[in-house]
């Protein structure tokens, strides 16, 4: 096809027309979702300080509920500890790894 021409005009004819592609996610992509935040196992932290980190850092865990993720991470060595959008799960991750737990590297799921 030939581009449409202005009457009168040897010019084309300007087209206005925006074309928008479809999305292949919507805004924000990667930022919503499941991502999950997993401490492991080491041989420098103690219970209590696991315990006591994520009671401080994790929402809606408290001391023992920290702890029964500490046996977890000891036993089966590492746990899933909190699960989310992105942005608050990096924020948990850089606190607890601040605190000097040993995460593994955030994973979407």
């Amino acid at each position: 096809m030939y581009p449409a021409r202005v009457r009168g005009s040897s010019q084309p004819a300007m087209s206005t027309e925006t074309v928008e592609r479809p999305r292949a996610s919507g805004p924000g992509a990667g930022l919503g979702g499941s991502w999950l935040v997993i401490v492991r196992n080491d041989d420098h932290n103690t219970f209590e300080h696991v315990a006591g980190t994520l009671s401080k850092v994790i929402p809606g865990v408290d001391y023992g509920r920290g702890m029964s993720f500490a046996n977890t991470i000891h036993s089966s060595g590492q746990a899933i500890v909190w699960t989310g959008h992105r942005e608050p799960a990096e924020h948990y991750w850089e606190q607890l790894a601040a605190a000097g737990l040993t995460m593994a590297p955030l994973e979407q799921h």
